[in-house]
């Protein structure tokens, strides 16, 4: 990534350019790097909840779907082919290889629970994870240059949604390299997307939440809504309208904020089931008479 401080951004934060190349010249962009930053932390430790509890007790294979595990794994692996067809700075581009490397993490704890409780189940779930996994670490070990575009202009980004289109003055027309990120953009959200239908069916199904850690949804949760919400909040570049702004964003506010409600129904799931289970005791355990 090239640019200059002087010319690009006069009026910015030089701490901020220097360390992550976004121009704050305003308190929307500065909130907007904030909740960026915020978006990511979650991010990173979403999935240490549901390792935790998986480990503990021994019943991720139960608790949480398969398909719910291959539709993350499948949208970060979607983010981190475009951090590098949008030329990502290099702390962005290590953040997306860390998700899809948590994501193995989670797939490979699926899988080797599944195989120590030697489920009765059919193993094609099992055989289909052993894909994703082996697709996962291929892709894992590419080479950047393979992936890297000759397009210097993409923008700079300060979420999980690392494959945002080219914020270019002006309401203009998308170019190549924009129509690719923004192709990608909507794969990854749709994966997103799709992932949580299985959890909330499976749950529905068990009729349980237990072995699924609400930690993990919570901080999703968080992690979405403060993406939604720096992205909304970002000066649009100089003659660029909001609503075209939030055009070039479209795939990643729905996939990003779609999953928020998706993950609210989950989280609404672990009340449900824990009232359930509490009026169903009866008053009295027992009589002597």
């Amino acid at each position: 990534m090239t640019g200059n401080f002087t010319t690009d951004c006069p009026n910015g934060s030089l701490f901020i350019w220097n360390i992550l190349q976004e121009c704050t010249e305003s308190d929307r962009d500065v909130a907007s790097v904030v909740l960026g930053l915020l978006s990511v932390f979650c991010f990173m430790v979403s999935t240490f909840p549901q390792c935790y509890s998986s480990i503990r007790k021994g019943n991720m294979d139960q608790a949480v779907s398969a398909w719910f595990l291959l539709g993350w794994l499948a949208g970060d692996s979607c983010n981190f082919v475009g951090a590098f067809l949008a030329e990502q700075l290099p702390i962005q581009t290590y953040t997306a290889v860390y998700y899809v490397v948590m994501d193995l993490v989670m797939v490979s704890l699926y899988a080797y629970y599944r195989c120590k409780n030697r489920s009765k189940q059919s193993g094609n779930a099992i055989n289909v994870l052993v894909v994703f996994v082996m697709l996962g670490a291929t892709v894992s070990l590419l080479p950047e240059e393979k992936f890297r575009s000759s397009s210097s202009g993409m923008s700079r980004f300060t979420s999980r949604s690392l494959l945002a289109v080219s914020d270019s003055s002006g309401n203009q027309v998308f170019t190549t390299q924009e129509i690719i990120g923004f192709t990608i953009g909507s794969f990854s959200s749709v994966f997103y997307l799709v992932s949580r239908l299985p959890q909330i069916f499976r749950n529905v199904k068990r009729r349980s939440t237990e072995g699924v850690s609400p930690f993990l949804f919570v901080l999703m949760i968080l992690g979405n809504l403060a993406y939604g919400l720096s992205v909304l909040l970002k000066t649009p570049r100089n003659g660029q309208s909001e609503v075209n702004h939030v055009i070039h964003h479209v795939p990643w506010l729905i996939g990003s904020l779609g999953t928020m409600l998706l993950d609210v129904i989950i989280l609404l799931q672990f009340f449900s089931k824990k009232q359930d289970t509490e009026e169903s005791r009866p008053l009295i355990i027992g009589s002597r008479h």
